[in-house]
C-alpha cells in the first residue's frame, strides 16, 4: 500500500513531464493510420489512432456481385480488422509512455485506456 503511494506521489511531483508526453502521445496519435482489408481487395478500410473509419472503398467487383449480405460482412470484417490494428498501435505508443514515465506496467493513465 505504502508503495502506491509513493509511486502516486511521485506521479504528481513529475506531472509537467506527464502532461508533455501526454501531450506528445496523442499527436503520435493523431498520425497513427492502418488499413483493413476484406475478399482479397474487394473491400479496404482505414482507421485513424482516434479508432475513427477515414475511408472504407468498395471494389467494382464487390459491387457486381449485388450480394448485400456478402458486402455487409466484408465491410464489418475490414473495419474489425483496422479497428484491431489500430488499437495494438495505441497499446504500443501508451506503454511507450509509460515506459518513459517510469510508470508501471499495466497502469491506466485516465483517457488513455
Amino acid at each position: 500500500m505504502f508503495k502506491e503511494i509513493g509511486q502516486l506521489a511521485s506521479m504528481m511531483k513529475n506531472l509537467p513531464k506527464i502532461r508533455e508526453e501526454v501531450g506528445q502521445l496523442q499527436e503520435r496519435l493523431a498520425r497513427i493510420v492502418v488499413d483493413g482489408d476484406a475478399g482479397g481487395g474487394m473491400v479496404k478500410t482505414r482507421v485513424n489512432g482516434k479508432i475513427e473509419l477515414i475511408s472504407c472503398v468498395i471494389s467494382e467487383e464487390a459491387l457486381k456481385l449485388n450480394d448485400r449480405e456478402m458486402l455487409e460482412d466484408l465491410i464489418k470484417s475490414a473495419v474489425n480488422q483496422a479497428i484491431l490494428k489500430a488499437r495494438d498501435e495505441v497499446a504500443q505508443e501508451t506503454s511507450k509512455m509509460a515506459s518513459n514515465l517510469g510508470l508501471p506496467p499495466g497502469m491506466n493513465l485516465p483517457g488513455m485506456s
